[in-house]
């Protein structure tokens, strides 16, 4: 009566014909690459848009010597300027200390004096700013940093269009690996599918049969991807914390695109779900 019962639930015999961890196993792979993807591309996103809105506004002027009436005069131009938000002069202390790794301790050596804006506008041209100031200080020197900020966006951008190419590419080899699965169900169980088939099942039923058992074993090997991908996303988080301003972070997992990574599971079921449906009737159409 036991056996009368389970095989009412299961006339198909798809528990034994796709009950191998080959699947999931495969499946807990592309996730755990696909959850990579997803930090990666919210990572990169995070870079170019720190970037971007701090060093993009940022400029440096040097005047060749250190005079403090110079430095003054300059940072009294500076100031009256619609374009430049902030100036103020860098005490000798903090670029002793940025030179330190290069010229080490040297204190006869002459070093220019250093002036940081912050300009309201990171669309501001610098050149101008520069071209206006070398009329009232003569020799100071203008140092933008927006070209190498440019293109570290550019960069950053260009990181998170790989990750979310990536993670096409995953869903792409995913229902490669459904198709393959679900024939190989079909196979070896297509002397009872023809029986089913000839005696008037519908194709919907057979189809939604294989697509249940595929889709729920292809969200157990997503969810199991992705548990396995939370600690090491954690310690990179840890790791890339002072990259994106969040030194001495200890919760660190808080940053996670944990969205996407909910949404995984899901997704590997309706992908699951969703081509196997596509094989089986592709498949029971052929039948005579």
């Amino acid at each position: 009566m036991a056996r009368r019962r389970r095989y009412s639930r299961d006339p198909l015999g798809l528990r034994r014909a796709l009950s191998g961890l080959l699947l999931p196993g495969l499946v807990a792979a592309m996730a755990l690459l696909a959850a990579l993807a997803l930090a990666g591309a919210q990572g990169a996103a995070g870079l170019a848009e720190r970037w971007q809105r701090g060093a993009a506004a940022a400029v440096t002027v040097q005047i060749p010597d250190s005079d403090p009436a110079r430095i003054e005069r300059a940072l009294v131009a500076l100031r009256a300027m619609p374009e430049v938000a902030e100036a103020s002069a860098m005490p000798a202390e903090r670029l002793a200390a940025l030179l330190r790794p290069w010229l080490g301790d040297a204190p006869a050596l002459a070093v220019p004096g250093v002036i940081e804006l912050r300009l309201r506008s990171a669309l501001t041209d610098p050149v101008l700013i520069g071209d206006r100031l070398s009329g009232q200080v003569p020799g100071a020197l203008v140092e933008a940093h927006g070209l190498w900020v440019q293109r570290l966006a550019a960069l950053a951008r260009s990181l998170q269009a790989m990750a979310l190419g990536v993670l096409l590419l995953v869903a792409v080899v995913a229902a490669a690996v459904v198709a393959v699965a679900t024939r190989a169900g079909l196979a070896s169980r297509r002397n009872a599918i023809e029986v089913l088939h000839g005696l008037g099942a519908r194709d919907r039923d057979i189809a939604g049969r294989f697509a249940r058992r595929l889709g729920l074993l292809a969200a157990a090997g997503a969810l199991a991807g992705t548990l396995g991908a939370v600690p090491a996303l954690g310690l990179l988080a840890n790791l890339a914390g002072p990259w994106v301003g969040a030194e001495g972070r200890m919760d660190s997992l808080a940053g996670l695109p944990w969205l996407g990574l909910l949404a995984l599971p899901p997704v590997a079921y309706l992908v699951g779900w969703g081509t196997a449906q596509a094989t089986v009737r592709r498949w029971l159409r052929q039948l005579p």
